[in-house]
């Protein structure tokens, strides 16, 4: 299970990358429903930010203009971070380099849900909110390298299209002569796209259900969830790599 968060040579199980949307579509679609909750504002929702940037640049309201667009310009931020310490990460071997970018992302999480449990005020809501979407762009970001792309934590248009895409590939395959089809492969696909959705969705659910409960509280245990997880995988590799380097070697 916490093999997951490790990027090694050999290719991907659909089984790593649905374990993989399990965790990270689920505490996206949470923290995405959470920020609707307390702030009314999705941070990952770049489609609807970009279209609504668009509008409000037709009306010339320059303050909504730059929060929008600082919104945008975060997530981007986000992605790029992750990117550049993944590259960084696998450039010096450290095989748990994306367990390292999960953690540093919820203990960020962690410490912006304490602040806003001690100081949450009005007056720093769009703050908080750009920087919700530069931990949204860095989560994102991180199952998509992980995935080789399969997985995309908080872009469901993105995965709605490779749904449509793995299922119109899955009927093709059922009725074409071709001996040689691939449905397996195909339904594989298409089952990973759909656990991504629905781990999304049901996180969303639970999102609003729990920030309504407990308040900025649920939000600093979605991130120490996170921490959580990623302790627990690297201390897993560095204990399954140990054991490799202590395990006997007989010469035929």
């Amino acid at each position: 299970m916490l093999r997951m968060l490790i990027k090694r040579k050999k290719a991907r199980t659909h089984t790593e990358d649905r374990r993989l949307a399990l965790v990270l579509a689920t505490t996206a679609g949470t923290l995405n429903a959470m920020a609707l909750g307390a702030f009314g504002f999705f941070p990952s929702h770049m489609t609807g930010n970009t279209s609504q940037l668009s509008s409000e640049v037709s009306n010339t309201d320059f303050s909504d203009i730059l929060f929008l667009s600082s919104i945008i310009l975060a997530f981007v931020v986000g992605s790029v971070t992750s990117r550049l310490l993944a590259i960084s990460g696998t450039k010096n071997n450290i095989r748990t380099i994306f367990s390292l970018i999960l953690l540093m992302e919820g203990m960020l999480l962690v410490g912006t849900s304490v602040f806003e449990i001690m100081f949450f005020s009005h007056k720093n809501n769009q703050e908080i909110i750009i920087f919700l979407a530069f931990l949204m762009g860095v989560h994102n970001s991180t199952s998509t390298q992980l995935s080789n792309g399969r997985v995309r934590s908080t872009h469901i248009t993105g995965t709605l299209t490779d749904i449509g895409i793995a299922f119109g590939s899955v009927v093709a395959t059922i009725f074409r002569r071709d001996p040689s089809k691939q449905i397996k492969a195909q339904r594989s696909q298409l089952v990973t796209h759909l656990v991504t959705l629905i781990s999304f969705m049901l996180g969303g659910i639970a999102g609003l259900l729990l920030y309504k409960q407990f308040g900025f509280n649920s939000m600093a245990a979605v991130g120490i969830f996170l921490v959580l997880v990623a302790i627990s995988s690297i201390t897993v590799t560095i204990l399954v790599a140990k054991k490799r380097l202590l395990k006997p070697h007989y010469l035929l």
